[in-house]
């Protein structure tokens, strides 16, 4: 059988409209994935065995008895951009595979923060804003790694957290990129994108620039990431706090007002080192919008 060559005219007739529909059908697809409202990403950046919880609190009810806490980051997406909310215990950790101890504390991380932003397609040049609920080295750990952004942090908090001698459970290392970063003074509270929909909100007490986040999704409504206002389930409802705590009165004013306003807007209330919150938020990557 003789097969006969087709001119490239027919082809290109025949093909392009399919080709053109590929083409559309990608752009769809993408513009899919185009955030249109804020979503939250929980991300495991780090665990902490605790041998002895007696320093989370100062009226003795965990003296001697073990726990364990969440080292947690979370990327806030949002049509105008992304934040980053705390930085976890630091991305070379994950290089001990059997962990590290320090005093009562074991820490561990499966995985990098990079590699797991890597699995959405979120570069650290992709990040638009990082932000910390307060100086602790757990929630610094890897923010050295995002020097294109833009930081937002308190001046209080920095002060303290730069003072001689150095306080309980800051690092100043881990974020000794403020130097040269572009950073925002934030020492009251901040709407991040102008739009009411993701606020920082100042609640000092656990360290003097404590903050909490607030978003506001579409679907999920109100949520609110407590920084360490607590640490634990219990200790929200009995209303206790750590022994390094920089100031109870602060710390309780803080408490009030947080609840207060969970309370008037049926919020969400995530305590961010409790296994408990950290459990029933979506599994990175799905997100909660």
């Amino acid at each position: 059988m003789i097969q006969q060559s087709i001119p490239t005219r027919w082809l290109i007739r025949f093909l392009m409209p399919t080709f053109l529909m590929g083409i559309s059908f990608i752009h769809s697809a993408q513009a899919e994935e185009v955030v249109k409202s804020p979503r939250i990403y929980t991300i495991n950046c780090g665990e902490v065995n605790v041998s002895n919880m007696a320093p989370f609190s100062d009226t003795g009810e965990y003296d001697g008895k073990p726990g364990k806490v969440m080292a947690p980051c979370y990327l806030i997406r949002h049509p105008k951009g992304n934040l980053l909310w705390d930085t976890g215990l630091g991305d070379a950790l994950a290089e001990k595979k059997e962990g590290v101890d320090n005093g009562p504390f074991h820490m561990h991380l499966d995985k990098t923060l990079i590699s797991q932003l890597s699995e959405i397609d979120i570069a650290p040049s992709d990040i638009q804003y990082v932000s910390f609920s307060h100086l602790h080295f757990d929630h610094t750990g890897n923010a050295n790694l995002f020097t294109s952004a833009t930081w937002l942090l308190s001046k209080r908090e920095l002060d303290w957290g730069l003072s001689t001698p150095t306080p309980f459970g800051v690092n100043p290392d881990s974020f000794s990129a403020y130097k040269t970063v572009k950073t925002e003074s934030v020492d009251g509270d901040l709407d991040v994108f102008g739009d009411g929909t993701v606020k920082i909100l100042s609640a000092p007490g656990h360290t003097p620039g404590h903050k909490v986040l607030w978003v506001k999704l579409k679907k999920s409504g109100n949520v609110l990431l407590s920084g360490d206002l607590y640490h634990t389930i219990e200790n929200r409802s009995m209303k206790r706090m750590p022994v390094f705590n920089v100031d109870r009165a602060d710390t309780l004013a803080s408490m009030d007002r947080i609840e207060k306003i969970v309370k008037n807007t049926q919020a969400r209330f995530v305590i961010q080192h409790a296994p408990e919150s950290f459990a029933v938020m979506p599994k990175f990557p799905a997100y909660l919008d």
